[in-house]
């Protein structure tokens, strides 16, 4: 793995070469690309902002936070965003790594795909979640240069990143479509499934047992 991209180093930690090590053994090349993508561009937008983050747990907690989506990983439950956060702090734990830290890595990984709240908490969890936005989705891609992406790309290519990405996002959703309500993930759900309803929370509001 090349030691620095784009200006940014890639941590060199005992820990950060073990969460790798862990995660290539379990995610495909794709995601695995994407994970480190992910730290680099979140990274990037951290130093641009001179924001103060911890590098290495931002690492892995870009380096987790697709796990869930992977079977090795995947409950029956549990949204995959909580499958991967439970993974990574189980990691962590197993290397001693104190509770706060560990948490913080987990909510980082938790709330990766929800929309209006992570750019508003400490600087680990809004850059994994800046990281997620300009690679899936292009969010915030115009505020990176041309030479700073191009380098990203060079070290861990996208290949046929976008089709690839939503097969296995829609495969994970189709095993557990309930943990998609009020989620990105419901549209990989719609979009195979046609006959799966949308849960509506108005609907859920009037069907319970209280009188009013």
């Amino acid at each position: 793995m090349a030691d620095t991209i784009s200006g940014i180093r890639i941590p060199d930690s005992k820990i950060a070469r073990e969460a790798a090590e862990l995660v290539r053994q379990y995610e495909t090349e794709m995601l695995f690309n994407h994970s480190v993508r992910v730290f680099v561009f979140g990274a990037l937008k951290g130093a641009r902002q001179g924001l103060k983050f911890d590098a290495e747990l931002l690492y892995v907690a870009a380096l987790f936070h697709d796990l869930g989506l992977v079977e090795h990983f995947h409950t029956e439950t549990k949204r995959f965003e909580v499958d991967g956060a439970d993974a990574a702090r189980k990691f962590l734990r197993s290397h001693g790594i104190a509770e706060p830290k560990a948490d913080l890595v987990w909510e980082a990984i938790a709330l990766h795909t929800t929309p209006g709240i992570p750019q508003y908490m400490r600087p680990e969890i809004a850059l994994t979640n800046a990281g997620v936005l300009v690679d899936a989705v292009g969010v915030g891609y115009d505020d990176y240069t041309a030479e700073q992406r191009d380098g990203v790309l060079a070290a861990f290519p996208r290949g046929d990143f976008k089709n690839e990405f939503i097969e296995v996002q829609t495969c994970s959703a189709l095993k557990k479509p309930q943990t998609t309500f009020g989620t990105v993930n419901f549209d990989f759900v719609a979009e195979r499934d046609p006959t799966f309803h949308r849960p509506n929370a108005c609907t859920r509001i009037r069907n319970t047992p209280w009188p009013s």
